[in-house]
């Protein structure tokens, strides 16, 4: 099942205090980056972030699941909290490696 534009642009929305956060549509889900580092993505309309030292720190009772079958488990974060999902979001890119160059 795709995502709706609609609940991309709610989260979009909740985290709109930060300048370096942007998305790309795939396959009908949308993947999220924060300073061009992939943090997670929307999902059947549902937020996942990566599980990163931070993020389970911010999430220590967040739900898991997979984005897809055969992919790693993700945290699901309660996207009505807009404080916890800025932070969040900067956390987890903090954590990132920064992204290759590309040729």
């Amino acid at each position: 099942m795709a995502s709706e534009k609609a609940y991309l642009c709610y989260v979009l929305d909740q985290v709109s205090s930060l300048d370096e956060v942007s998305y790309r549509a795939m396959m009908g889900e949308y993947v999220l980056y924060c300073r061009g580092k992939v943090i997670g993505g929307i999902y059947d309309d549902r937020l996942m972030v990566k599980k990163t030292p931070s993020a389970q720190a911010l999430l220590p009772d967040a739900p898991e699941a997979a984005p897809y079958p055969g992919a790693k488990n993700m945290l699901l974060p309660d996207v009505d909290d807009r404080e916890l999902l800025t932070r969040l979001f900067s956390a987890v890119a903090d954590d990132l490696a920064a992204p290759d160059k590309r040729r």
